[in-house]
């Protein structure tokens, strides 16, 4: 059928893959164990604090998934692989804005969810629209938000401020070698990639820790009972 997407189709986006060889990203694949590390110390800080956090735990488990997905993809090379990674970021970036919108900024679960589907609107818009930086076009409605919120949290919650602004710097970064993967080819042939799963498990461990920290420190959303963690 016309126009409908070939999910066995090769793809080679990366300047590590040479050929459709199941083995041709070793470094774009196996970097993404970081995802895992950081799901696992999410995990660990989760268990030490002796608290019911189901949303930071959901936020956890779609970790996991972002390095098993990337993996696969950098693994298989196919249009099918490729929304086995695709998917469990977006997830995580819409799944952990409308936390910070609930934990962090203390709105009420109407509000957060509007919001969060015009950030994804919006998401959307930009991706369709603007091309460029290798795909990385696509995450720059992500790194608004990083650099936003912490903006908007610093007189109210110090903490969670300097944890996402953190996160923010090393998402920066992240894009940058994210951006530049293609074009450093001549001159360093297996890219930089890889720098990108790295950095972005750091980038996820910082808003799990910062997620998870918070819901000790901040009160419950208005209408909200003591024992709500969203």
């Amino acid at each position: 059928m016309a126009g409908r997407m070939d999910l066995g189709e090769a793809v080679r986006d990366y300047c590590e893959r040479l050929d459709g060889g199941l083995w041709s990203e070793p470094l774009n694949a196996v970097t993404n164990a970081g995802f895992l590390v950081a799901a696992a110390a999410a995990l660990a800080l989760l268990r030490r604090q002796r608290q019911r956090d189901p949303a930071a735990l959901a936020l956890i488990a779609v970790t996991a998934s972002v390095g098993v997905g990337s993996f696969l993809f950098h693994t298989l090379a196919t249009r099918g692989a490729m929304l086995l990674d695709v998917i469990p970021i977006a997830i995580f970036i819409y799944g952990f804005f409308l936390l910070a919108l609930r934990r962090l900024f203390g709105l009420g679960a109407a509000a957060s969810v509007l919001l969060t589907a015009l950030f994804a609107l919006a998401s959307f818009g930009v991706d369709a629209n603007f091309h460029g930086l290798n795909g990385s076009v696509a995450y720059l409605s992500a790194l608004a938000a990083l650099v936003t919120f912490p903006t908007l949290l610093w007189r109210r919650n110090r903490f969670a401020a300097r944890g996402l602004a953190m996160a923010a710097g090393v998402f920066t970064i992240s894009l940058l070698f994210r951006s530049f993967d293609r074009a450093i080819c001549p001159a360093f042939p297996v890219g930089t990639h890889f720098l990108w799963h790295l950095l972005n498990a750091c980038v996820l461990w910082l808003l799990l820790r910062t997620a998870i920290l918070s819901a000790l420190r901040q009160p419950q959303p208005e209408g909200e009972g003591a024992h709500s963690r969203m």
